[in-house]
């Protein structure tokens, strides 16, 4: 069955294209930027997402892609940069991404009483949507977004029924299967009108995905820690620019090495200048007792770390997912896997493998520093090698959909030594765009669906027809539920 549904979405996927380039590229070349059009041919995700929004139908498919991409060269939108946006549109605060709701969707924040209806900056307005959505896209690929109307403190001039629509348009047109929810957050009644309008735009299919919210309501979407206080909240984050806020990607490269106290030194300073939600440096160590004294030779060397941790899951089943980048091979490629609270601590693993002809540095980071040990979480890859990564919740801290993980990795000079003092040096001189970086999402497993990409303590005289028997039945169970229809 699955075989046979990969086999009918590689069909319709080709169709697209050929059809594409056949009855639209061929008439309207100019129209469209060849950027897009290259990525079409190669990104079958992004085919993938036009060909679902539009029910696999190829024929409103290649009406859709070409509405988009006549859009996407009018805006320029690969092009779009800090730059192209008025500086006082970003100090203005009113468009932004920060947190997450609780299904684990980054928010896309619109304070609405900031916008001031006018036709001279409604393009800015408008590119400035656009700018996000694409930063976001770019490094998310595909995963949901929820949009956050926050309308409290907002008056009829500050109602803009053509930016509204453009926003809309964003999401039914130009990036489909982005869009997880609307959120509309204390509405006047004197607008109650005006959404009637907006729910007639967003169409029968997607007007579910609006959801109006009171103070007393808003919290079944989103979780006090990412709550402003005038939601009910506690979030401490307040608005600045610059930087741009983009808190799960602003990930400083600049820290004090592999080395434990060193790791979680550096942690301390980012919390205190990054506010609470930007990444961590976690702690590859667990805290040393202070009763024991720890001597030179209980210092272990990178190699003798790296053969602690094979000795510790050479025997469990890899993941096997893969994100294949232009530096590492990452398993799992979207998703860590933890067991419930209820089946007691889980560990989960990944697998980092060098593809390159030199050495790799890599760290990992979280948003969620104090919730998680990482052995090892700052170190390097040797040419063709494979690294397994060991992730554990720290005491009874639950994991949450809202956790995110960031692997960095960038590539070293052969002449380069790979001790902590040359990897602390390495982090603080790469240039930012040498550096590879990939995310990776929580996900708490139901102790009635285990799952081999999971680590339990007293689980290694378990055989690999086992693991791989309990793999296929998570993989069958979950399987059932993405794909049963709602």
């Amino acid at each position: 069955m699955a075989e046979n549904n990969a086999q009918n979405k590689a069909k319709l996927i080709s169709e697209t294209r050929r059809r594409f380039e056949a009855e639209y590229v061929t008439e309207k070349s100019e129209k469209y930027d060849p950027r897009d059009v290259e990525r079409l041919q190669q990104d079958d995700n992004w085919v993938e997402s036009y060909l679902v929004w539009r029910h696999n139908v190829v024929d409103e498919t290649l009406k859709m892609l070409d509405e988009s991409f006549q859009w996407r060269k009018e805006f320029s939108v690969n092009d779009l940069s800090e730059s192209s946006i008025p500086r006082w549109l970003l100090e203005l605060g009113g468009i932004y991404l920060h947190g997450y709701d609780k299904e684990g969707n980054k928010l896309f924040w619109i304070r609405v009483k900031y916008h001031i209806k006018d036709q001279k900056t409604i393009m800015d307005k408008k590119k400035l949507i656009a700018f996000w959505l694409e930063r976001y896209a770019k490094r998310e690929n595909g995963k949901p977004i929820t949009v956050m109307f926050d309308m409290s403190e907002t008056g009829l001039n500050s109602m803009d029924m053509e930016f509204v629509r453009f926003i809309i348009s964003c999401f039914k047109v130009y990036y489909p299967k982005y869009l997880s929810k609307i959120v509309i957050f204390d509405m006047p009644w004197i607008m109650n009108a005006a959404f009637k309008i907006v729910k007639s735009w967003l169409g029968p299919e997607a007007v579910s995905l609006l959801k109006f919210a009171s103070k007393n309501e808003i919290q079944e979407y989103v979780s006090v820690e990412y709550l402003p206080p005038h939601m009910g909240g506690t979030d401490p984050f307040k608005y600045s620019y610059p930087p741009l806020v983009d808190d799960d990607f602003q990930t400083p490269l600049c820290e004090n090495g592999p080395i434990a106290s060193e790791d979680e030194t550096s942690s301390k300073e980012d919390i205190e200048g990054d506010g609470k939600e930007t990444l961590e440096t976690v702690s590859n160590e667990e805290q040393p007792v202070p009763s024991e004294k720890i001597s030179p030779t209980e210092s272990a060397s990178k190699a003798d770390e790296t053969e602690k941790v094979d000795s510790k899951t050479k025997t469990f089943k890899k993941p096997l997912s893969v994100f294949k980048g232009p530096l590492l091979h990452i398993s799992p490629a979207e998703e860590l896997y933890f067991g419930s609270m209820e089946s007691g601590e889980k560990k989960t693993l990944i697998v980092l493998t060098n593809v390159t002809k030199n050495i790799v540095a890599f760290k990992v980071r979280t948003t969620a520093p104090e919730k998680y040990r990482v052995k090892p979480s700052n170190s390097s890859c040797d040419p063709g090698a494979s690294i397994d990564i060991i992730v554990s919740p720290h005491g009874g801290l639950r994991v949450s959909a809202q956790d995110r993980f960031l692997i960095m990795a960038a590539e070293m000079e052969q002449s380069s030594g790979t001790g902590p003092a040359e990897l602390t040096q390495f982090w603080k001189e790469v240039p930012r765009s040498k550096v590879m970086e990939h995310r990776l999402r929580c996900h708490t497993v139901e102790s009635s669906k285990p799952n081999t990409l999971m680590l339990k303590d007293g689980a290694s005289n378990m055989s690999d027809k086992t693991s791989e028997d309990l793999y296929l039945q998570f993989a069958t169970s979950r399987c059932e539920t993405d794909c049963s229809p709602h």
